[in-house]
């Protein structure tokens, strides 16, 4: 019943009908008595039987085939009762037969009427779908553990494809194969010399010198005709590639080991080998390229020196004279020494005695004077190119501490400053990075602020939600600049023509009535001075002090690098401008609690004021009068006394 179960919702899946399975679902969660699921069986037939009329004849064959593993497999107890059940599924099928015989038609392949021949049955390919399947995953998991996992080194060589082009300088796979031909050419150019000359070459060990002499002409080969054709250069402003090879690579290969047959094996024949040099200097650190290479010239010189002071020994005999080599001890050491007390003059060698000997010493010195002074002289030129920096940073240094000491600067501001350039100097590698950037293109400077600058500025909240290419033009604009700690970046009240993106270090905004009190510390990615720059609140005036808090390199946009921006961009300004407005009523609401509003205190009223409503109110009303008879009074009384006092 569960098989059957399954087998229809492979048909529903693989016919595509829209049919809910919550039937079958249901009907597989029934009890598990022959009984129950005998009903189940009629509940899903009659739900089948809404289908459309083009799947039911795949429905009947799979019923029927469901009905033939049924009868095949013996009869329980409770499916012998259910005979009311089994009727019903008899007219089922009929009803099946008579409504799909023109669908069952369709399916039959016409071609194949012959007796004989299978017809091959879609819906029974459905209904072994489910055994099929069974066995493929008991079969998967015994062999699952017998299975050898391919390593992913391996898997990755497998699908390697070799590319069409290749850029000297950024393919990685191309400078490790050029480190393989450069240790080929220094076999050849190092031991030629001295298989020719010392007799270190014998017929016990010559085959592992060819083995070794044919394993660098296999990678000269490999080199000409894989590598050489598809390496890009620079033609007439285009990038083109070379498929024909340069022509001194091929000369290198001239197979002149034919003539091994009637001269011998002679290492002199493998000479053209050195006409293939390496054409690109794919390093980073040039000067020392440039000393390592001047160092291996004169180590070169020196070695061909020894190979033929040996060979005009062995010409004129070993130890025939005081000038030859005697033979004892090491001999290409031996001879080593003698090359380099020529070549560099030292003297204390014996005197030539023969003409051979004269006149080989004599090319001797002619030779190492020239080569030793030319030696002499690139060594000065690479430690003076490998030093330049640090010569034009001592120099800016100098010129600096000359000028403040002769106006008298004081001795803290020098010192100041002579932080400032160890500082800058230590952490930047040089005092000014715009001077070297203002060489190269726009182009190549906004790629190069993108790499260096962008994951700073673009992490500022500020531009958040600005135009891209709006910050790809303010990254060209950007100046570094380095504080010392306690220098002041801004000042309260100045005119604010400069804003600052923190790139490395901290800053304080302080401020209060000692101007010591610390609002704030803005760390690297913040941003300050957008307010008076933008204008927001229709002033320009810096509205805080800002200290640096230790080293701080910071980033500085001029407010007229900005507008110029700006001007192309008028969203991003809206945007800004917006974001300012905020920043500023952040900073100027109150950071305390809200003080609670009391009643006004009446100020006292002024006494001339005072004395004039006096005035008034004597002359007004009940009091005034009251006030004048009095006054009345007082004259009669006086008047009174006065003649009394007559009397």
């Amino acid at each position: 019943f569960t098989r059957f179960l399954k087998l229809v919702q492979v048909f529903l899946k693989y016919s595509g009908d829209n049919f809910s399975h919550s039937s079958l679902i249901v009907s597989s969660r029934l009890s598990r008595n022959s009984f129950a699921r005998s009903h189940s069986l009629l509940y899903i037939i009659n739900s089948l039987l809404g289908m459309y009329n083009n799947r039911i004849s795949l429905l009947f064959n799979i019923t029927c085939d469901f009905f033939s593993s049924l009868k095949e497999r013996p009869a329980s107890s409770a499916s012998q009762t259910s005979t009311v059940v089994n009727e019903r599924l008899q007219e089922l099928v009929r009803m099946f037969k008579e409504r799909t015989e023109k669908a069952k038609e369709k399916l039959i392949d016409p071609d194949s009427s012959d007796e004989d021949s299978v017809i091959p049955c879609e819906c029974k390919a459905l209904f072994l779908l489910y055994t099929v399947k069974e066995e493929e995953d008991v079969e998967e998991e015994q062999t699952s553990c017998c299975k050898v996992k391919t390593p992913r080194w391996i898997r990755a060589c497998m699908h390697y494809r070799f590319p069409a082009s290749i850029d000297p300088f950024t393919n990685l796979m191309y400078v490790l194969w050029m480190f393989l031909v450069s240790l080929a050419w220094n076999w050849n150019a190092w031991f030629i010399p001295v298989r020719w000359a010392f007799p270190y070459q014998t017929p016990d060990n010559i085959y592992y010198w060819l083995l070794t002499d044919y394993m660098c002409d296999l990678i000269y080969i490999l080199d000409i005709a894989i590598f050489q054709p598809r390496l890009q250069f620079v033609r007439g402003g285009d990038i083109v590639v070379s498929e024909t090879g340069h022509l001194f690579d091929v000369a290198s290969l001239v197979p002149l080991e034919l003539f091994y047959f009637k001269t011998g094996i002679n290492p002199l024949l493998r000479l053209p080998r050195l006409l293939k040099m390496n054409k690109h200097e794919v390093f980073s650190l040039l000067s020392l390229l440039r000393v390592i290479r001047t160092t291996t010239y004169l180590l070169y010189c020196l070695h061909c020196n020894a190979c033929l002071y040996y060979w005009g020994s062995a010409f004129k005999g070993l130890g025939s004279t005081k000038w030859v080599y005697n033979g004892e001890g090491n001999s290409y050491i031996r001879c080593y020494y003698f090359a380099v007390k020529t070549l560099i003059t030292i003297g204390g060698l014996p005197d030539p005695t023969t003409l051979f000997e004269i006149v080989f010493q004599l090319i001797n010195y002619f030779v190492g004077v020239f080569a030793f002074s030319i030696m002499i002289g690139q060594m000065r030129d690479v430690v003076g190119a490998a030093t330049a920096g640090q010569t034009y940073y001592r120099t800016c240094m100098d010129n600096t501490i000359k000028y403040m000491s002769s106006y008298r600067i004081p001795k803290d501001v020098q010192n100041r400053v002579k932080t400032w350039y160890n500082y800058t100097w230590q952490s930047q590698g040089m005092l000014d990075e715009q001077e070297l950037l203002t060489q190269l293109p726009d182009k190549m400077r906004l790629d190069i602020a993108i790499d260096v600058n962008y994951s700073i500025v673009s992490k500022v909240p500020l531009f958040q939600g600005c135009d891209r290419q709006m910050i790809f033009d303010m990254l060209k604009s950007l100046r570094s600049v380095v504080y010392l700690p306690g220098d002041y970046v801004c000042k309260k009240g100045e005119v604010g023509r400069e804003m600052y993106i923190i790139k490395a270090g901290e800053v304080q905004v302080v401020g209060g009535p000692d101007g010591k009190t610390v609002f704030v510390t803005l760390r690297a990615g913040s941003v300050f001075g957008e307010i008076s720059l933008l204008a927001v609140g229709g002033g320009n005036r810096r509205t805080a002090n800002v200290i640096a808090h230790g080293f701080a390199n910071l980033f500085i946009l001029d407010k007229k690098d900005l507008n110029e921006i700006l001007v192309h961009y008028p969203e991003s300004k809206k945007l800004l401008r917006k974001k300012a407005r905020l920043s500023m009523n952040d900073f100027t609401r109150p950071k305390g609690p809200p003080q609670v509003q009391t009643a006004p205190v009446r100020q006292e009223t002024p006494r001339l004021l005072r004395a004039a409503l006096e005035m008034t109110e004597r002359s007004t009303g009940l009091k005034g009068a009251l006030a004048k008879v009095k006054e009345k009074t007082n004259k009669s009384s006086i008047s009174l006394q006065v003649n009394i006092h007559k009397t």
